[in-house]
């Protein structure tokens, strides 16, 4: 593939009438390793939540086509920022039997997670760049995902700033109707105020059960971002719940 032929990808702003991104854009520089995995493997591997040139497989209805995209049917788990890709990675290959549809609008995470999907010859790990919500909002069907992930969102520590983090309870309420009955969404952070707001909106959820602050579940690894965080002295927190029937 050339470089007039690779997918190109924007950089995801908000606009007045959007609403309020839950993620920093950033720019930052590929290099080529990088560079030539987007070029290679986005075709094959990715789609663009916002760019029509590079498009999700879609149902009759409109909506994502998971068995199209894997080329087979099984339990979705969606991951919500994934980073650097090694933690989706590593759980995609102990986990065969389900398929992972990593969302990220960093590209230089996206292209390393490829790197990794191609390295490691993952058959059930799909990419796509951009925001997660809105994909989950336009494109993800109700009662369609086994789980959803989110490890280390942005905490956003100001206080003015605390109506941009994802756990929060109108995507809260969003996530859940997209988790099938008894599906389990999953979130960590080192950010001990936000841990304290994680447990309180997924407690109050009516359609979700939660199990608190839990230890970490072993099939979570621990990823370079908590590592540093705990040489720091901030320790981890992992908040489970299930949907209800």
């Amino acid at each position: 593939m050339t470089p007039a032929d690779a997918p190109a990808f924007r950089t995801v702003a908000a606009r007045p009438h959007e609403p309020l991104r839950t993620f920093h854009a950033r720019r930052a520089a590929l290099g080529r390793d990088r560079t030539d995995a987007l070029e290679r493997l986005f075709p094959r591997y990715g789609f663009s939540v916002h760019d029509e040139a590079a498009p999700a497989p879609r149902d009759a209805h409109g909506l994502l086509d998971a068995a199209a995209l894997f080329g087979r049917r099984a339990p979705l788990v969606l991951e919500i920022g994934p980073g650097m890709g090694a933690t989706t990675a590593a759980m995609a290959a102990a986990d065969p039997d389900r398929d992972y549809l990593a969302v990220e609008v960093h590209l230089p995470g996206l292209a390393n997670l490829l790197v990794l999907v191609e390295r490691l010859g993952l058959t059930n790990l799909r990419v796509a760049h951009g925001d997660a919500l809105e994909l989950v909002r336009t494109a993800v069907a109700a009662d369609s995902l086994d789980a959803v992930h989110a490890f280390f969102p942005d905490p956003w520590p100001k206080a003015r700033h605390h109506k941009r983090r994802l756990v929060q309870p109108e995507h809260v309420a969003l996530l859940v109707s997209r988790l099938r009955p008894g599906g389990t969404l999953h979130v960590a952070t080192d950010w001990a105020p936000y841990a304290e707001q994680m447990v309180e909106v997924l407690a109050a959820d009516p359609g979700l059960v939660s199990d608190g602050l839990v230890a970490r579940p072993a099939h979570r690894p621990v990823t370079k971002f908590e590592q540093r965080a705990l040489a720091e002295g901030r320790a981890s927190h992992d908040i489970v719940a299930r949907r209800l029937p």
